[in-house]
């Protein structure tokens, strides 16, 4: 088939949608929407795939352009002649899908653009209604988001789920550590809804009753400056350690020096990174938040607190450390549910076999068209 995979961007989870769409038989023609604000992905474009020039691609989406945007894919589709388009998140790229006429559209949840940017208003919740009616299958990495398109409208039966998984065989536990020092570890992106503001107030609450306590940051975003000025008035600037941005192939070892993984994220679907970190070994201490609580069994594998309550992931963290004992079974459970859940490998099948019920329900509705045409 040729598939058109329309996204809004170039993150680490593009690239491995691509790179295992490019080992296919399918043609892959890649189309961006707009250029990455800070850059997370450095490994280039897999091989096989083609990415398109279009009028998009450059500046940040504008609204006012989503005419423009809408004609230039509509001259795309005409001229590539796609069997299907992929395309996702809803709002923007799904939507600009849906408005160039070209069916079928296989919708993709990003996570936050039903969690967050669908209930934003009226004008949010009538763009996602019409683009799930339009879009022939929708999948997600989480449950909660499918229950959402389908409280949109999305037909149950033309949906799938599985987590984008991550490569098992790159990441692994380590050796068992021996440090009397704990090491916290986040690598969410320092912006407002992944709570690392959050994060950085209960590690000053806990720095203030452990002194053998330290915390690994990786990444930066928007809120750089005012994480590193609670760091500062709460005198612990000195016991974080900010590893900036980090290549996807160098995340295992950053992982291996750390005891407990962090995310304080307010709107999360299936987190990649909290895969990662079970695939790890990590026990695993996340915000109470739907996507997470698909993940973690409380006690199990990790723990949960309440989404935002600095005081109350504090105490978490505490109650962890008084009970590292614990980390070797938890982190085994924690690789366990990677196993069971999160292996890409597995999980990039069931995107195929979604490709193939679409273009199955193509056949039977052209079926039907020539039928009554005949008639």
């Amino acid at each position: 088939m040729r598939i058109i995979y329309l996204s809004k961007n170039y993150t680490p989870h593009d690239h491995r949608f691509l790179s295992s769409l490019s080992k296919t038989e399918h043609e892959i023609y890649y189309v961006k929407l707009e250029t990455n604000k800070r850059q997370t992905e450095d490994r280039p474009v897999p091989e096989n795939v083609q990415q398109i020039l279009w009028a998009g691609g450059q500046p940040e989406f504008r609204w006012r352009n989503l005419p423009r945007l809408t004609f230039d894919f509509r001259r795309l589709t005409k001229k590539i002649k796609p069997d299907l388009i992929h395309a996702g998140p809803i709002q923007t790229c799904a939507f600009i899908a849906a408005l160039s006429g070209f069916r079928p559209v296989l919708t993709m949840s990003w996570g936050y653009d039903l969690v967050q940017e669908a209930e934003r208003n009226l004008c949010m919740r009538r763009i996602t209604r019409y683009v799930l009616s339009k879009s022939a299958y929708f999948i997600s990495d989480a449950q909660f988001t499918r229950d959402k398109a389908v409280a949109f409208g999305m037909d149950l039966k033309k949906t799938v789920v599985f987590p984008w998984g991550v490569d098992l065989e790159q990441f692994m536990p380590s050796a068992e550590k021996h440090s009397q020092t704990i090491t916290l570890f986040c690598s969410r992106t320092w912006e407002s809804i992944y709570g690392v503001d959050v994060l950085v107030r209960a590690f000053v609450k806990v720095a203030e009753t452990n002194p053998n306590v330290n915390l690994l940051l990786l990444g930066g975003g928007s809120q750089g400056a005012r994480i590193r000025q609670i760091l500062m008035n709460g005198g612990v600037l000195d016991r974080v350690h900010f590893g900036g941005q980090v290549a996807q192939s160098d995340l295992p070892r950053w992982y291996h020096m750390t005891d407990i993984y962090i995310s304080p994220s307010h709107v999360d679907g299936s987190s990649v990174s909290l895969m990662e970190a079970l695939a790890c070994g990590l026990p695993c201490l996340v915000s109470d938040i739907p996507g997470n609580r698909e993940w973690i069994v409380e006690g199990e594998n990790g723990w949960l607190f309440r989404d935002g309550d600095a005081d109350d992931l504090a105490e978490k963290i505490l109650h962890a450390i008084k009970n590292r004992r614990s980390f070797k079974k938890i982190g085994q459970s924690a690789r366990k549910t990677a196993e069971q859940k999160a292996d890409w490998k597995k999980n990039f099948g069931k995107l195929l076999d979604a490709y193939d019920k679409v273009m199955s329900l193509r056949g039977t509705t052209d079926s039907e068209r020539r039928s009554n045409l005949q008639r």
